[in-house]
C-alpha cells in the first residue's frame, strides 16, 4: 500500500470503502448512561440505533480525548517496519486530540528515524472526514508517498463543507457548542440552527429556521451556493437515526443536482454524543471561506 493510513472513530465513511482499503481507527472512550464503552471501528446499523434510541430515553452521552499513548501503541508497529503514517484527524477546532497526537509523533520519530507520522488536521468531521479520506486512498493508488497526500490533504481542508441541523439544542449546550439561553428560546420556539464548521474548525450557526422543512430547504440553498462544480461531486448526509429524513433531503440534492453522487450513513457515537437524535448533516466539497 505504500503508507497506512489511520482515522479517528469520529468519521463516517461507506464502510466498504473503509474496508476494501485497509483504513484503521484510532479508538476513542465514550460512555452511554453509566456504561462505558469503546469506538474502535465503523459501527453497525443496530449498535447507532441502539445508541440514539439510549439518548432519546434519557440516556447521558459524553466523549473523551485520545491520548498520546494510543497512538503510540498502534502506530510503533508500522514505524517498525520502516512504514509511513497518515492520520486524519477530528478537526482541532473540536478537540485537543490533535495536539495528543503530534507529541506522539514527536516521540516516536526519536526512535525511529526511517518512517514518519504525518498528522492531518481535517478541520471536520463525520462525513467531512470521509472526504477527506476518499480522496488520500485515491492518491495512495496512485503511488504518490505519504508526504505529498499529507501536505495535499491539509491544502485542501478548506474546500470541505460541513453543516448541520439538530432536533435537540441541548446536546451542544451540554458540550459549550451553544449559549444556554439559544438552546432554551430556540428549543421553546422550535427554532433550528443551522450549524457550520468555520475556517479554523469551530462551529458557528450561520442561519436560522422554524421547523424542519425550512431548514432543509435553507441547507439545500447552501451547498447550490457553497458547492465547487470543478471538484469531485461526492456527498455524505450522516444522520442520528432519522433515515426519513435523510433520504428526503436526498432526493432534494439529487433534484437540484442529478450528478451528485450521495451517500447517507448514521453518525458515529463519538460526534452523535454531542448532536443527539434527530441531527442531520451535510458534507460536500466546495468553498467554505465564502462564510464570513
Amino acid at each position: 500500500m505504500g503508507f497506512k493510513i489511520f482515522a479517528d472513530a469520529s468519521i463516517d465513511i461507506d464502510k466498504k470503502v473503509f474496508m476494501d482499503n485497509d483504513i484503521s481507527i484510532v479508538p476513542m472512550n465514550y460512555t452511554l448512561g453509566d456504561e462505558d464503552r469503546v469506538c474502535e471501528k465503523l459501527e453497525d446499523d443496530d449498535i447507532l440505533m441502539a445508541f440514539y434510541n439510549g439518548q432519546k430515553n434519557g440516556d447521558v452521552t459524553q466523549t473523551s480525548q485520545i491520548t498520546p499513548h494510543v497512538y503510540m501503541e498502534l502506530f510503533e508497529p508500522y514505524l517498525k517496519e520502516g512504514t509511513d503514517v497518515i492520520y486524519i484527524s477530528l478537526s482541532s477546532g473540536l478537540t485537543k486530540t490533535f495536539d495528543n497526537v503530534n507529541l506522539a509523533k514527536e516521540e516516536l520519530e526519536e526512535t525511529y528515524k526511517d518512517a514518519h507520522i504525518y498528522p492531518v488536521d481535517s478541520l471536520q468531521a463525520s462525513g467531512g472526514m470521509g472526504l477527506i479520506t476518499e480522496i488520500a486512498i485515491k492518491q495512495r493508488s496512485e503511488g504518490r508517498s505519504a508526504r505529498e497526500v499529507a501536505d495535499y490533504l491539509n491544502s485542501i481542508n478548506l474546500n470541505t463543507v460541513m453543516e448541520f441541523m439538530v432536533d435537540d439544542l441541548n446536546y451542544l449546550k451540554r458540550g459549550g457548542r451553544l449559549k444556554a439561553s439559544e438552546a432554551f428560546f430556540g428549543t421553546m420556539l422550535g427554532v433550528k440552527p443551522i450549524i457550520f464548521l468555520g475556517n479554523d474548525g469551530t462551529l458557528r450557526t450561520i442561519d436560522k429556521k422554524r421547523g424542519e422543512k425550512q431548514a432543509l430547504h435553507a441547507l439545500l440553498d447552501h451547498v447550490t451556493w457553497l458547492r465547487d462544480a470543478a471538484m469531485p461531486a461526492r456527498v455524505f448526509i450522516t444522520h442520528g437515526n432519522c433515515l426519513e429524513r435523510a433520504k428526503n433531503f436526498k432526493a432534494m440534492l439529487l433534484e437540484a443536482d442529478p450528478s451528485l453522487e450521495v451517500s447517507i450513513r448514521m453518525i458515529s457515537p463519538i460526534i452523535g454524543a454531542h448532536t443527539g437524535p434527530g441531527s442531520m448533516m451535510v458534507a460536500y466539497w466546495g468553498d467554505r471561506t465564502k462564510v464570513q
